[in-house]
């Protein structure tokens, strides 16, 4: 094993702050990992990792020498390919994470397209509404829906999925179509929260000025799950505000309908976030490109 490939199994032990985790990832015995991490402070003469029984963390030369080689293995992978600028021939893996209702609908339908040009790369795909640590967790990009946090992360904007208020014609039968934010009184929405326990349930719109305005209001239910939030109204459970683009099957087929246009929840920002580093991997470059055109037509709905 020679100096990369210990930087490289220590940057995994970095990003999971596990051995066992890194070790499964990578396909290695957890043995080699931890002999690799070992010889490699050894040789540097500082101690990288902090290991206690339950947890691993980076040391402050550990960090260090964190950013450092994973700036340098970007720059290895870069060279080596510098003289094969042929887009077919990208190689390595990709770990990217993204909503999962982001990725069934916009994103794996045509994927196909992307590996079928790029056979030589892994593509590792995480979908969920939990928001992964990017640099921690050792994903080369995400897709993320809404507000931003400050991060040191680049942020890519890529567009904005336009919201609709709707309910399933059960819900509406039972309590009548409103025709205005007054009518709201007598209805009931289907709370969504990434975390459970936050604020409370608000019916959102945009006034006239075009300031977001909230209405507090009754919740029959709280999700954590964007799946869970389309399948609750589907139920009949309340009025939902989410993205028309993952509504859209829905709508068509009669199973829900949209109310109170005049009344949409502000569009939500959709943004690739990567980490600041000099050189991207040629592979990560070319995802995000693709990416941004794959959801032209996904965002606009």
């Amino acid at each position: 094993m020679d100096q990369l490939d210990a930087m490289r199994i220590f940057l995994r032990v970095a990003e999971l702050a596990s051995f066992t985790q890194a070790a499964t990832s990578l396909g290695l015995p957890k043995a080699s990992v931890s002999g690799a991490v070992q010889r490699l402070e050894t040789q540097l003469g500082v101690r990288l990792l902090q290991r206690t029984t339950r947890r691993v963390q980076l040391t402050q030369d550990g960090q260090a020498y964190y950013e450092r080689s994973r700036d340098l293995l970007a720059d290895m992978e870069e060279l080596h390919g510098m003289f094969s600028r042929d887009a077919t021939r990208l190689t390595g893996r990709l770990r990217v994470d993204m909503p999962a209702s982001l990725a069934r609908l916009g994103l794996l339908p045509r994927l196909p397209e992307f590996l079928a040009q790029h056979p030589g790369l892994a593509l590792e795909l995480g979908c969920s509404d939990r928001r992964v640590d990017l640099v921690r967790e050792g994903f080369d990009c995400v897709i993320r829906v809404g507000a931003l946090a400050d991060s040191s992360l680049v942020a890519r904007p890529l567009g904005l999925l336009r919201q609709i208020n709707c309910a399933s014609p059960a819900y509406l039968a039972r309590h009548g179509v409103p025709q205005g934010l007054d009518d709201l009184a007598a209805h009931r929405i289907v709370h969504y929260q990434s975390v459970l326990g936050g604020q409370a349930p608000v019916f959102e719109y945009l006034d006239g000025a075009g300031l977001c305005c909230s209405l507090p209001m009754e919740a029959a239910l709280t999700v954590n799950a964007t799946d869970a939030y389309a399948a609750a109204c589907l139920a009949g459970l309340g009025i939902i505000q989410s993205p028309r683009a993952g509504l859209r099957a829905y709508l068509a087929e009669g199973r829900l309908v949209e109310i109170l246009p005049d009344y949409a929840a502000p569009p939500l920002p959709v943004h690739l976030l990567y980490p600041n580093r000099r050189h991207l991997p040629r592979r990560v470059q070319a995802f995000m490109g693709w990416v941004a055109e794959a959801l032209g037509d996904y965002l606009q709905a």
